[in-house]
């Protein structure tokens, strides 16, 4: 009887040895696939973000805050930059609060709309391209501006468009 029940014991062992195995085999490959497939997609994402880091830096090229010259242009008359791109970008939104039409945007709103700038980009040190709407229409504008002697700030209209209404 005590042999019987150290052999089924024994057996049982076995089973459980056998089935252990099997499953941590299971898991083991399944983690093992989980993981090449993560090493391939980071693989792609490392591909994504090059291409995107490439996009990035052709899309700042035309931009104040990555000019050197431009910056220290700025510098040289003894500016903070990171205080002066926002009180320009600040003192043409203001522009927005005038009564009546725009003090730059040649165009006039419809309807008793009134004309904002919207998007504001500072090229570098003497340019500006914004872009402007009355919720129905919207253009672009193209200014220089100036910081003068006494510390005013002039904006220059240079070019204008319109987008066509469809």
């Amino acid at each position: 009887m005590k042999q019987r029940i150290f052999m089924y014991l024994f057996v049982f062992s076995i089973l459980l040895v056998i089935f252990q195995y099997v499953n941590s085999k299971r898991v083991f490959e399944d983690m093992d696939n989980k993981l090449n497939g993560y090493k391939e997609q980071v693989v792609k994402y490392k591909d994504s973000v090059l291409v995107l880091q490439k996009d990035i830096a052709d899309v700042s090229h035309f931009n104040l805050e990555r000019n050197e010259d431009a910056i220290s242009y700025f510098e040289r008359d003894g500016y903070n930059v990171d205080e002066l791109i926002p009180f320009i970008k600040d003192e043409l939104y203001k522009l927005n609060e005038v009564k009546g039409q725009h003090p730059i945007v040649p165009y006039a709103a419809c309807e008793g709309r009134k004309i904002l700038i919207n998007t504001v980009k500072m090229l570098n040190h003497k340019w500006i391209i914004a872009d402007f709407s009355d919720g129905e229409f919207w253009g672009e504008i193209f200014l220089t501006y100036q910081i003068t002697e006494d510390k005013q700030l002039k904006f220059n209209l240079v070019e204008s468009f319109l987008y066509p209404f469809d």
